[in-house]
């Protein structure tokens, strides 16, 4: 998740009622969603510079055709106390896009170096189009061992459509850093080929 260990450490805040008590909107944290009634919904409710690049990419995937949901830090520092884990993910925006839809697509950034995108979610046949998409553009596709970062719980985010299985792409550091010009805000604007490669893959399999 945000940082080694992530996964296995208490959120400062176990729902976003508590979240918004003590954080302001528009200054620490800031909510976009674009909700066009599809049947997938893109999703990085850990975006900003809590998992940085998830927002870019939840918006690219999303392009101007497909339902999003963005949740991004805005602090200077600390963004990793605005962390709420998946499973108990619950400001009433993206639960109401989330329940509306049939599947969605949930991003989150992988704390380790490794360039691979970690597969989760309950949604095995679109997991598995991914797999035979984004392969052969060379990108390493695969399941992640902590069992937190598998997706697989029902109450997480990404299984709440209305298919009751969604899927979860777990984006390792080493990967994001090769998407853009770096991880901090600036760099953050340019993008790579492989930035354009992963979204064509993840377009594709979801077409």
């Amino acid at each position: 998740m945000a940082r080694p260990g992530r996964a296995s450490m208490p959120d400062l805040y176990r729902s976003f009622t508590e979240l918004s008590a003590s954080e302001q909107a528009g200054i620490d944290y800031r909510i976009t969603s674009i909700d066009r009634g599809t049947d997938y919904a893109v999703l990085a409710p850990h975006g900003g510079n809590i998992e940085p690049g998830t927002s870019e990419i939840a918006r690219a995937l999303a392009g101007d055709q497909l339902s999003y949901y963005v949740f991004e830090g805005l602090k200077p520092e600390a963004n990793s106390n605005l962390h709420i884990t998946s499973t108990r993910f619950d400001e009433p925006t993206c639960i109401g896009m989330v329940e509306s839809c049939h599947t969605a697509i949930a991003l989150h950034g992988e704390s380790s170096d490794r360039d691979m995108l970690f597969l989760g979610g309950r949604d095995s046949d679109t997991l598995q189009r991914i797999t035979d998409a984004l392969t052969p553009l060379g990108f390493a596709v695969g399941y992640h061992q902590n069992p937190l970062l598998q997706g697989t719980s029902e109450r997480n985010i990404c299984n709440r459509g209305r298919s009751g299985a969604g899927v979860q792409l777990e984006l390792g550091r080493g990967l994001r850093r090769q998407l853009f010009g770096s991880l901090d805000e600036e760099g953050r604007k340019t993008t790579t080929d492989r930035f354009r490669h992963l979204i064509n893959g993840l377009r594709q399999a979801i077409s």
